[in-house]
């Protein structure tokens, strides 16, 4: 999948890849989420426990977003704006 960019943020290949599950699960759970919802799915699909996630996951989680937000790709957005811990993706971005 080709991400769309902002050419001021460098996604390293490994957010990359989490922001790549991050849009798969938002698109599982209806295209939004409860990032907590998101963390523990990915956790889950890795075998981990979800009643005890490494905070090193969740960290990893949170920043690949973050990323994506900030470059603008895959269509993902904080949905109440900067802050929010509700994750989606954009309507555009689902047709893809």
């Amino acid at each position: 999948m080709t991400l769309a960019r902002n050419s001021h943020v460098r996604m390293t290949p490994t957010a990359e890849a989490i922001a790549c599950q991050i849009r798969q699960t938002l698109l599982l759970f209806g295209g939004e989420a409860h990032r907590r919802d998101v963390i523990a799915q990915l956790a889950r699909d890795r075998g981990l426990d979800v009643r005890r996630i490494p905070p090193e996951l969740e960290r990893e989680v949170i920043d690949s977003f973050e990323r994506a937000c900030r470059a603008q790709a895959l269509g993902l957005h904080p949905k109440f704006g900067e802050g929010s811990h509700r994750w989606a993706v954009r309507t555009r971005a689902l047709a893809s």
